[in-house]
């Protein structure tokens, strides 16, 4: 599976100044398959701690798969059903409500929540980076990526035990700074892919996004009969062309170890989902050019 790394540099704005994709065909021969450097979403959990120490360093960097079960910006599994988070649903604040606690229909996740947990050994902060990636509103808006504080909440609601790891203040800076480096790799993948689409879309749009981390796509498992490692984690993106909704399946693959100074942690298969004929007739075109290339 060819791969292309990516760079793990973020802008520390994280502001898109042009609001049209990138116009870089996907014509190479790597099948939509990048190095990421994120927290990947819901991988399975596992016993390792989530914070193992670099070889021949000191810094800090925590298991990959026992993080992809951690980030707090999406759902574990598939959207919940309406009786799973109550029926009455707010105009408002696009949310679900039950009881105290609502749940954002956008990730299927309860609000921000940038409050020191109990007991919480030392303090994080609660500043958030705006990433470049364009949210599909009427509102010139951009999604905000986690503080390390709400990333620290969502990890305690997911079950983690911050006894049993020896973590520090900065590891927590290195988690969010994978998180976003990842997200924005994801993005910039997309964006070659929906270059095939320009004239009738110049500006693509986020809408939501949901793990399925235990529901592997069909080509995942082909690899996997092929002798061929399963993902540890996918994604499913939905993205807004210009009032049509196109879902993108991305699925994360170990590495191995993780870059000390770019944080590349996983290997990223990026493709539209095979779910209409033009999706199917985009993989069909892309997959040509790299064969004749």
């Amino acid at each position: 599976m060819g791969t292309t790394q990516s760079n793990g540099n973020t802008n520390s704005s994280l502001q898109s100044t042009d609001n049209k994709p990138n116009q870089i065909e996907p014509t190479d021969k790597s099948d939509a398959t990048v190095s990421v450097s994120e927290c990947p979403m819901h991988g399975k959990t596992s016993d390792k701690s989530l914070i193992t120490a670099t070889h021949g360093s000191d810094r800090t960097q925590p298991d990959k798969k026992l993080l992809a079960g951690q980030c707090p910006m999406h759902a574990n599994n598939d959207p919940p059903t309406a009786s799973q988070i109550g029926q009455s649903v707010s105009s408002n604040t696009g949310s679900h409500a039950s009881g105290s606690e609502e749940i954002v229909l956008e990730n299927m996740m309860p609000p921000p929540n940038q409050r020191p947990s109990p007991g919480q050994p030392f303090s994080l902060s609660t500043d958030r980076e705006i990433s470049s990636i364009p949210k599909a509103s009427d509102k010139e808006e951009k999604w905000v990526y986690p503080s390390p504080q709400m990333f620290w909440n969502a990890m305690l609601r997911k079950g983690w035990k911050w006894e049993d790891d020896q973590i520090k203040n900065n590891d927590m800076d290195w988690i969010i700074r994978m998180h976003n480096t990842n997200n924005e790799t994801v993005w910039r993948e997309i964006l070659k892919w929906e270059t095939l689409h320009a004239k009738e879309c110049g500006q693509p749009k986020l809408a939501r996004f949901y793990g399925k981390a235990q529901d592997f796509s069909p080509r995942a498992r082909i690899r996997s009969w092929l002798g061929y490692e399963l993902p540890f984690d996918r994604h499913d993106w939905i993205i807004n062309r210009c009032g049509r909704e196109v879902r993108y399946v991305i699925d994360f693959y170990d590495k191995g170890e993780v870059d000390p100074q770019t944080g590349v942690v996983a290997l990223l298969d990026v493709r539209p989902a095979l779910d209409s004929w033009g999706a199917v007739w985009d993989r069909v075109k892309v997959a040509w050019w790299r064969w004749t290339s």
